[in-house]
């Protein structure tokens, strides 16, 4: 009866409705990918406006049309996958989900060195960007999930997060509308008939989720109050993705080394002409499996004793006025957390994980925060799916929001969720938010 909860599965069942204003074949895949193909493929190859009467399609556009067709591919599984997460919404993140499939096929096409049309390889890439907008657009303002809600428990609760539309049952002989699936807070104590009616309702065909996987995709945050062992079973993390992704790590720092020394070179004497004391600030922080390593960042505050104790010390307040105006700078725009290149190449850290903290206030969390332990599963990182969400936080009552955050990334932990975090992180970057 439980199954997992996807918001693109949710608004395709939901244009079932036949008051409807977009057809329920727009949202299935047998309808937008043929159209993707040929919209964003053959058009532009029929534009170039070329035949060939041999029958022998010339080189250049062979291969320009074989790497737009594998770039469309790859941005339509992109898309799919990157908008059950909360928060994608069209604009920034279709545009580099677009672009970045066609930026690593030109990539390949310059290293290989091949033939290849730059007509029809720029028109299908701009009309990549029309049509799966377009789509996009459909889904977001046509198609907005519409879920029916079983009184009870802490589905109440649910109906305050926007996004979807809820219609709230009032009883089981009540006869259910045209909705992508029913809610019920499946651990509550519900009554027969209502028990009977969800039964009936999966027979029907209908999707029953629980709450707080519904909750989860809406918020993206796990809930970590009553926590319990079949939980933590189901936190654990995808070991295969993980011993993966170290490589993927490493050999991404390894290319971004040079690009560092670079920043080196810029950065560090500003900061020496500019404040006494060392380039880089170095601090004991707490790791995967609960291990202290030492990070390394470009110092941001002033070089100098503090009265205040490790705890205090630790925390970066708003208007801190140990920060230096060049330190922060490098804050706002998140240089000063370049140097933990040489972490990951080290295998301490990731380029997307949950931040590591500072021994004091780890130690300090871990007393006020029950199963904070459990973020050491996975590597830390430079920028995670907390920092994107939240920014930087100190005070245990915000931390335990970020928590839920880091439990929501290991949870479902995936190259996919990892897209979406160094997507969002370049446009926080850009845009110098969250930071202290």
């Amino acid at each position: 009866m439980n199954v997992a909860f996807s918001l693109h599965n949710a608004r395709s069942e939901t244009a079932r409705d036949r008051t409807s204003s977009v057809p329920r074949f727009v949202t299935r895949i047998r309808f937008q990918l043929p159209m993707a193909l040929l919209f964003c493929v053959i058009v532009p190859v029929m534009l170039r406006g070329q035949y060939w009467p041999n029958g022998r399609v010339p080189d250049t556009i062979f291969y320009a049309t074989l790497g737009s067709g594998l770039a469309v591919l790859a941005t339509f599984v992109l898309l799919r996958r990157l908008y059950n997460f909360p928060g994608v919404q069209t604009g920034i993140y279709t545009f580099v989900t677009v672009s970045m499939p066609f930026a690593a096929l030109a990539a390949v096409l310059l290293v290989f060195r091949f033939d290849y049309s730059r007509f029809v390889l720029l028109t299908s890439y701009g009309f990549s960007l029309v049509w799966f907008t377009f789509i996009q657009l459909v889904n977001e303002r046509f198609i907005a999930p519409k879920l029916a809600v079983v009184p009870g428990g802490n589905a109440d609760a649910l109906m305050a997060l926007g996004n979807v539309n809820w219609i709230r049952l009032s009883d089981p002989s009540q006869e259910l509308p045209y909705v992508g699936g029913v809610v019920a807070d499946l651990r509550s104590d519900l009554c027969d008939e209502w028990e009977k009616y969800l039964a009936d309702t999966t027979l029907a065909g209908i999707p029953v989720y629980h709450t707080k996987q519904v909750a989860e995709s809406l918020t993206g945050r796990v809930q970590i109050e009553h926590l319990s062992e079949n939980t933590f079973g189901s936190l654990l993390p995808n070991m295969l993705y993980i011993n993966a992704k170290q490589v993927i790590d490493w050999t991404a720092a390894l290319i971004a080394l040079p690009f560092f020394g670079l920043i080196v070179a810029i950065v560090g004497p500003i900061i020496k002409m500019t404040s006494d004391g060392p380039i880089f600030f170095c601090q004991s922080r707490i790791g995967y499996r609960g291990e202290e390593f030492t990070v390394y960042k470009f110092r941001t505050m002033a070089d100098g004793p503090t009265d205040a104790s490790d705890r205090e010390a630790a925390k970066t307040k708003n208007d801190d006025q140990r920060i230096t105006p060049v330190g922060r700078f490098l804050r706002k725009y998140r240089i000063d957390e370049l140097p933990q290149i040489l972490n990951i190449l080290k295998g301490e850290m990731s380029w997307i994980g949950p931040r590591p903290e500072a021994v004091p206030l780890s130690q300090w969390y871990e007393e006020e925060l029950p199963f904070y332990r459990y973020r050491h599963v996975v590597r830390p990182g430079i920028s995670g799916w907390a920092q994107v969400n939240q920014g930087h936080v100190v005070e245990s009552g915000d931390v335990l929001e970020k928590l839920q955050f880091d439990f929501f990334y290991i949870k479902y932990l995936s190259p996919w969720l990892d897209v979406l975090i160094f997507m969002r992180t370049i446009e926080t970057m850009f845009r110098g938010q969250g930071s202290k």
